[in-house]
């Protein structure tokens, strides 16, 4: 999904959860190697090496990374928290050394993490916050496969591992939209080409290729609303209204965004359950548009390239070199 870095005394606690997990770290091939490998895990773990090697085809840097696996016990490797300032939807940026302003910040303990966003409540901040299965250290350390990551779909899963890739081989500093969306976007269409030519060994049931490229135009379906709401939630704010008003007119826009949610034409996801259960408070629409807002964009520039993802990924890496690497990107 992302990637992790935080300030000041909290070095500390990033150094030790960081260290856990490296220091747990067990290789692939061995895993692979042993007859008492339990088979779903063994099915993942060689799922996730071919897509390695497909996003080394690509021409992403794969390097040592996803070739180790952590038995992590909880549903989460970190928790996610985001924030908006009261009246704003954009969410408010953290500056850290390397990868310079993200609109997230990371913690391996999950109890300091809701104790930060408590805090940041009582300062009248509207919060997000998340379980992340997966992080990129931008390459700085060989990043393992986690249980947590493993445990979703195949198709989510390819296209997690690519993600992450993504983002340990091209990554700009300060550009949290330019760096999530891309790595997003690329996870999806990658995931959807390798399933259309699966490697093989992989069991029987894996996903077509329509089936997963239905699913991500669900996903864009939701996050076209979701970018709906947001900006209007955006016009509002700007408004000169007194802050009574405002807060009506916002819980209207949360009622008419969770109808338009109800009524997508969604073809595997249930509207009505999504609908249901959408975090669409400022904090989160914030953060949605971080991964998402430039979809369109990305979409262009693959029809360009008549859809060729390695002359794509090419683009980005070239791009990354330039002064200005998303002008580069979208107007090389």
């Amino acid at each position: 999904m992302g990637l992790l870095f935080s300030t000041g005394c909290y070095y500390g606690h990033l150094a030790v959860g960081q260290a856990k997990l490296l220091w747990a770290r067990q290789p692939i091939e061995g895993l692979l190697e042993d007859s008492e490998t339990d088979p779903e895990l063994r099915a993942k773990l060689e799922l996730v090496q071919h897509a390695r090697h497909f996003a080394a085809e690509l021409g992403l840097d794969v390097g040592g990374q996803y070739t180790s696996f952590v038995p992590w016990p909880h549903d989460r490797i970190v928790t996610s928290i985001i924030a908006t300032e009261a009246g704003a939807i954009s969410p408010t940026n953290f500056r850290f050394p390397i990868v310079g302003e993200v609109p997230y910040k990371g913690f391996f303990d999950q109890e300091r993490a809701e104790r930060e966003a408590s805090e940041l409540r009582a300062s009248d901040m509207d919060v997000c916050v998340s379980a992340i299965r997966a992080y990129s250290t931008l390459g700085w350390f060989d990043d393992p496969l986690t249980a947590p990551m493993l445990d979703t779909s195949d198709a989510r899963l390819v296209e997690t591992v690519i993600h992450e890739l993504v983002h340990a081989t091209a990554f700009v500093s300060s550009q949290p939209d330019f760096n999530e969306g891309v790595a997003n976007f690329i996870g999806e269409e990658a995931s959807v080409r390798f399933f259309a030519n699966p490697p093989s060994g992989l069991s029987d049931d894996v996903p077509s290729a329509s089936d997963v490229r239905t699913r991500i135009d669900d996903d864009r379906l939701i996050s076209r609303a979701m970018m709906a709401l947001k900006q209007d939630v955006e016009e509002l704010y700007a408004r000169d209204l007194p802050r009574e008003e405002i807060d009506r007119a916002r819980a209207e826009l949360e009622t008419n965004g969770r109808a338009q949610l109800k009524d997508l034409p969604l073809q595997i996801a249930d509207p009505e359950r999504l609908s249901k259960a959408a975090r669409i408070n400022d904090a989160c629409l914030a953060i949605q548009g971080t991964y998402v807002a430039d979809t369109p964009k990305y979409r262009e520039v693959l029809d360009g390239l008549d859809g060729d993802l390695l002359r794509f990924i090419a683009r980005l890496d070239e791009a990354t070199k330039a002064d200005d690497p998303r002008r580069a990107f979208f107007n090389p």
